[in-house]
């Protein structure tokens, strides 16, 4: 039997936010044997905790979705994170750790004030352009676009912020919508959400909305991948940088946004993104967030 236990990420209170099972002791287990047990869980991601292979690490984590593994992901390393360094610690704390995640290095600090926690990665692929696509032009239509978001065409883009395919680890295609409005009434459509996903070579859309001041509200739909909706993507918010930058909406040096998702799941999630620019570049990109613990127990090793 394996000790498992699940969490709520990006918020400070249980059932909101993005849930996690976290599998301990999962250094015998299969490739298979952990997606058997990420589809049994049938949350968004699954992180399994191995033994790091550098002895300097904290550990090294595999990370599923209930119908493959990803290289990386937001939610699953900021609840990860913050399990193993509470369990057992007492009073307020700041931490390093290191995550060995397959797409690299994750350094996480993790800090307690009055009972209050919250963790902070830095991203381990500086997010960049999707240069393989097999039709980008068709991927970044905004008529085809809003058909596969049940939308009208004059709701796609906002001011400076045009459709948009980018990657750091995972891919999204990243669909700027016009107002509060149109991000609440968007779903995927089929069969033109499935003819996007193939000219944009991705099984997810990203869409956001500005908010007020620094803020911007956003839905994620990966039903392809086992997701319909997914209350908090810390991975596509982490490149979502990347789409920032391309719009103007960066500076040189450190910006700080806040980030809201869920809210249209009746499971708010809140996740602070802060992207650093040098010479009109990205340099560094950091996710930052909380998570609550909900539950644990035993799980039987799939045969």
């Amino acid at each position: 039997m394996l000790t498992f236990h699940t969490c709520d990420v990006f918020t400070d209170r249980p059932f909101a936010g993005n849930p996690l099972a976290i599998v301990l002791g999962a250094d015998g287990l299969t490739t298979a044997q952990m997606q058997t047990l990420a589809r049994e869980f049938n949350l968004s991601e699954t992180i399994f905790v191995q033994a790091p292979r550098d002895p300097g690490h904290t550990a090294r984590v595999r990370i599923f979705f209930p119908t493959a593994e990803i290289p990386f992901a937001g939610h699953p390393t900021i609840g990860c994170a913050i399990h193993l360094t509470c369990a057992g610690a007492s009073g307020d704390f700041d931490r390093e750790l290191v995550l060995e995640e397959e797409a690299g290095l994750v350094p996480v600090r993790v800090s307690r004030r009055g009972g209050a926690v919250r963790a902070e990665f830095v991203a381990p692929v500086i997010p960049h352009g999707v240069a393989d696509a097999p039709d980008r032009a068709a991927a970044l239509d905004a008529g085809r676009l809003a058909a596969a978001l049940g939308l009208d065409g004059d709701e796609i883009g906002s001011g400076a912020h045009r459709p948009g395919l980018w990657q750091g680890g995972p891919r999204f295609l990243y669909a700027p919508v016009a107002s509060l409005k149109a991000l609440g009434r968007a779903r995927p459509i089929e069969p033109h959400w499935s003819a996007q996903m193939q000219a944009a070579g991705v099984d997810s859309i990203y869409l956001y909305t500005p908010g007020d001041g620094r803020d911007f509200r956003a839905r994620m739909f990966s039903p392809t991948a086992g997701i319909p909706e997914d209350p908090a993507t810390g991975s596509a918010s982490a490149i979502l940088a990347a789409q920032l930058l391309a719009a103007g909406a960066l500076g040189e040096g450190e910006t700080r946004f806040t980030l809201r998702q869920g809210v249209e799941m009746g499971r708010p999630s809140e996740i602070g993104l802060t992207a650093v620019v040098a010479a009109g570049k990205l340099v560094e990109v950091r996710i930052a967030g909380s998570a609550v613990p909900v539950g644990e127990g035993r799980i039987r090793v799939p045969g």
